[in-house]
């Protein structure tokens, strides 16, 4: 694409008419950068990109897009605010690849990744071509990439649905961090469904409030837009049972749809029932009930499984080949997933990393254990400190055996996230274990018939962050290791 007719989606005050070379690629890091490249100088937390505008032209960059006048040879051009400019430019570069498919956006401060999972099975059992895009991988098809964040930075997620859309993928499913929604990385994206899974205390180090985390989770429901089409209808997905959901209602202007079991909804599910098997529960529909056997336990699993059957409805897919799919599923990496190694106690994973996850999960855990439960938990570093300790007090209330442990520390020291945890059970009983794999092994080591073990907050990671290095560690590895050594 040529520079000025890249440009032209700016809309700029004063319009660039220097050279106009063609450009075959952005980026933002000037390692990536190739002859043709345009280069966008972006300020992160650590590091400038301004820094490196220079090197980006070495490495073959023929125009750079700045917030600041640069002696560079070639076009330096200047916006405000480039982080904003390069959402504009990632969408128009690739072609405005969300206008060409389903795109269905996941939020909420628990619950995402298993419903995008559910809602993605369920797409892609009636042969729908789907990509994925969230905490554990983005998803082409059957292809899996890593990722860094829940949701990318602009450039990356429309680089994303640029090559779904080449792959053949007609629906996109995606998590949408309130990081993301703030930092406006998801500008350009045009959803037509957005699902709110539920709201509680996190990621206070960066919101500082809950209402600014709140609002910023509004975000995804505004940005649905402002106009009807009968062709391409938009809908927001909302929990009846969050008092967060009437703050999202008033932010959209698309057709509203509400889930929920305490309060009437939409998609209403009564009469539940939970062994340490699964859950069975009858969904109302317009006053017609459908019973329901999931492969899931928990209240929160039954949240998860009605958001991802009425975002699917609204997706046009029929309701029989929902309720079949959703019954198939086994689970999703990480979230209550059992490590069995033939033990005669059991030992459950899960990413429960919030007060309100790990309270949800262990309320589910005391629904059906019947002798002693063990929580192995910690806490992040360089991270919502206020949570800490909330967890500590959480784990100590709904466990007979708590352990505290290190999660990722990150920069700080162990023992200081253990003090902050600590703080919130002065005079309750625990153990604190700073080495990860020790608390593990205690617990285990411990462990006799009927028991059961939860292994909290790393879910599907299969590293730990200490300082600056990132080492291999799985807890379910570990776990199974543990078991087997025994």
């Amino acid at each position: 694409m040529k520079l000025h007719d890249l440009l032209h989606h700016l809309h700029l005050v004063v319009p660039y008419q220097g050279d106009n070379p063609e450009i075959t690629s952005i980026e933002n890091d000037n390692r990536l950068v190739q002859e043709g490249s345009l280069f966008i100088c972006i300020k992160g937390y650590t590091v400038d990109g301004h820094d490196f505008a220079e090197s980006a032209v070495h490495n073959g960059a023929l125009a750079v897009l700045s917030e600041k006048e640069l002696p560079l040879s070639v076009p330096v051009i200047i916006v405000s605010d480039t982080t904003r400019a390069m959402a504009v430019l990632a969408d128009a570069f690739y072609q405005q690849p969300t206008k060409k498919m389903h795109l269905i956006g996941i939020t909420g401060t628990n619950g995402k990744t298993t419903t995008s999972h559910l809602i993605e099975k369920i797409l892609s059992d009636v042969n729908r071509s789907t990509g994925l895009i969230g905490t554990m991988y983005t998803k082409i098809g059957e292809q899996k990439i890593e990722t860094k964040n829940t949701t990318p930075e602009s450039l990356v997620l429309q680089k994303r649905f640029h090559q779904m859309l080449e792959a053949g993928v007609d629906t996109a499913i995606m998590e949408v961090s309130s990081h993301a929604l703030h930092m406006g990385r998801v500008h350009g994206c045009d959803y037509d469904v957005a699902v709110f899974t539920n709201l509680s205390q996190d990621h206070l180090d960066y919101h500082k409030t809950m209402e600014d985390y709140k609002h910023a989770k509004s975000l995804l429901f505004s940005q649905l837009g402002n106009t009807f089409s009968p062709d391409k209808p938009k809908y927001a997905i909302l929990n009846a049972d969050d008092s967060a959901s009437e703050l999202y209602r008033k932010s959209t202007a698309a057709h509203v749809v509400t889930y929920g079991i305490d309060h009437n909804a939409d998609f209403h599910a009564r009469n539940i029932k939970m062994t340490s098997a699964g859950t069975t529960f009858e969904i109302v529909i317009k006053e017609k009930s459908y019973p329901i056997n999931i492969q899931l336990i928990g209240k929160f699993s039954v949240y998860n499984v009605l958001a991802s059957i009425a975002a699917a409805f609204v997706s046009n897919i029929p309701l029989d080949k929902i309720i079949e799919s959703i019954e198939s599923v086994k689970g999703v990496d990480g979230r209550l997933e059992l490590v069995n190694a033939g033990q005669e106690y059991t030992v459950i994973v899960d990413y429960a990393h919030t007060p309100d996850s790990l309270e949800n999960v262990l309320k589910t855990i005391q629904s059906f254990a019947k002798k002693r439960v063990f929580v192995i938990v910690g806490c992040g570093g360089d991270r919502d400190k206020t949570k800490r300790p909330l967890m500590a007090e959480i784990a100590c209330r709904y466990s007979t055996d708590p352990i505290f442990t290190s999660d990722n520390p990150r920069s700080e020291d162990p023992l200081a996230i253990l003090k902050d945890m600590e703080n919130g059970v002065i005079g309750k009983s625990y153990i604190s274990i700073p080495d990860r794999k020790a608390a593990i092994v205690r617990a285990i080591s411990q462990a006799s018939e009927g028991d059961v073990i939860l292994i909290a907050g790393k879910g599907h990671e299969t590293y730990q962050i200490i300082g600056s290095e990132v080492y291999d560690f799985d807890d379910r590895v570990v776990a199974r290791e543990a078991i087997e050594e025994r």
